[in-house]
């Protein structure tokens, strides 16, 4: 599968950014976070009700988009700068790279069976600022793709230095509205993040820094990316099995999350060939916005999440069980939490969590050593729901997870809503041999399947 780059250009906000405005700020929880972008890709049908040419309605889609994205854009123009160092965003109007490009295939014929590692070309990966002459890194870019049969990918790409998956979603909600002309949709971004949880110079070479705490669970490997997909009567069994006195209502999010923490822990007991396997120690990550007191607006932009952690033996691979330590971690993510996070005392507060996670890390671990595996969850975001107006995508896909990191988690997983209502989507990033494994695991053989077309 070719895909031909047509154009290239900057889209800019419609208005300029006021001078007061020019200088944004990183929060304290966007300094401890990843110097990488994340992708998205946004698959769209033809729209059946029109009758122009593919060629034509393409350029029509095009020319929506830019507008819109332009005029959403002096709201959200943060996401039009560019990163100035490691504690602010130039504001500067550069705008977002917006690529066009074409492939000579039909939607249908790409997602029947999909080809993972191909859809790399449909996100902006390998252009940035300095291939067009500006210099500095852009926050946001995207590229936008059309198929034969009329049907596009929109190939999102943003700097999670700025933004978290909430953050993400925020501004597509905003952007398509915009595209849709509903003002009674329209969305408008909440940038106080970083004087509630003030950035703080000495966090930059502060070991105790979330990203040194993971530094020890990073390394170099073959990995390979594969989807697991576990529809709505497959995580009610689930819940069924995981239910307990302590959690009589666990979500789909923590039993499926529960489930692959069991199993890839039994998979890598199975490739190290040991007899006593290590603990593994998973993070998931826990949207603060609704956990503070009082709650931030959910249109709160920056990274406003934490990594609830939790840790298991071999000796403690029970679902129940299992669910029970999530949901603990999850519980400790409490208002008084957020709020010592808050105000100048926030990174000494930052620091003593983040040493008491490595502190029990620490002394679990066995001379087996110990595993780690990041959970993310885009669930219940709504993105079936991002209407441009010619209706909703077919699906909606995360591939490209963590691939501009030179170093890697040796298992990370993104959770994501199927487009059938209850189900959902896992992303895994595993180390092959692991993988290799995890795919004859029975358990999730009978509860998940393996790679499916979403179009079916």
């Amino acid at each position: 599968m070719e895909v031909e780059i047509i154009s290239k250009e900057c889209i800019k906000p419609s208005s300029p950014t006021p001078p007061n405005l020019r200088t944004h700020k990183l929060s304290l929880l966007d300094q401890i976070d990843a110097a990488a972008h994340f992708p998205l890709i946004i698959f769209y049908p033809m729209n059946q009700s029109t009758s122009h040419a593919a060629v034509d309605n393409f350029f029509q889609r095009s020319q929506l988009l830019k507008q819109s994205l332009s005029e959403v854009l002096t709201r959200f123009y943060v996401f039009a700068g560019t990163i100035k160092d490691n504690l602010s965003i130039d504001c500067n109007d550069k705008g977002v790279y917006y690529l066009e490009a074409r492939v000579n295939c039909r939607l249908v014929d790409c997602l029947s069976q999909p080809n993972l590692p191909s859809f790399e070309k449909f996100i902006p990966r390998d252009y940035t600022w300095k291939e067009t002459g500006a210099g500095d890194d852009h926050v946001a870019m995207i590229k936008v793709t059309s198929f034969t049969c009329g049907g596009m990918a929109i190939g999102i790409l943003v700097s999670h230095m700025i933004a978290d998956g909430t953050s993400l979603n925020i501004f597509l909600k905003g952007w398509a509205a915009m595209a849709r002309k509903a003002c009674d949709e329209a969305v408008y971004p909440n940038f106080d993040a970083p004087s509630i949880f003030p950035q703080n110079v000495a966090c930059l070479r502060e070991e105790a820094s979330f990203m040194s705490f993971c530094r020890p669970f990073l390394k170099l490997g073959k990995f390979t990316t594969r989807r697991i997909v576990f529809d709505a009567s497959a995580i009610t069994s689930l819940k069924a099995k995981a239910t307990s006195k302590s959690v009589q209502n666990p979500t789909r999010v923590e039993v499926v999350s529960a489930l692959l923490w069991k199993c890839i822990m039994a998979a890598s007991n199975q490739k190290s060939g040991i007899q006593s396997q290590g603990p593994t120690f998973i993070t998931l990550s826990v949207n603060l916005r609704g956990r503070a007191a009082p709650p931030l607006p959910e249109s709160s932009i920056g990274n406003l999440y934490w990594r609830a952690g939790a840790l298991c033996t071999p000796e403690e691979m029970e679902l129940a069980y299992m669910v029970s330590k999530l949901r603990e971690a999850i519980t400790n993510v409490s208002p008084g939490f957020v709020k010592g996070l808050q105000g100048d005392g926030g990174f000494h507060k930052l620091c003593e969590h983040v040493k008491a996670m490595a502190g029990a890390c620490s002394s679990a671990t066995n001379s087996c050593g110990m595993d780690y595996i990041g959970f993310t969850s885009w669930c219940n975001f709504g993105v079936y729901d991002i209407d441009f107006g010619w209706g909703k995508p077919v699906w909606v896909s995360c591939i490209g997870l963590n691939e501009d990191l030179d170093l890697r988690f040796p298992s990370t997983i993104a959770l994501m809503d199927t487009r059938s209502v209850g189900g959902i989507e896992a992303w895994l990033y595993l180390d092959k041999e692991v993988m290799a494994i995890l795919a004859q695991d029975k358990e999730i053989l009978a509860l998940g399947s393996w790679d499916p077309s979403p179009i079916n």
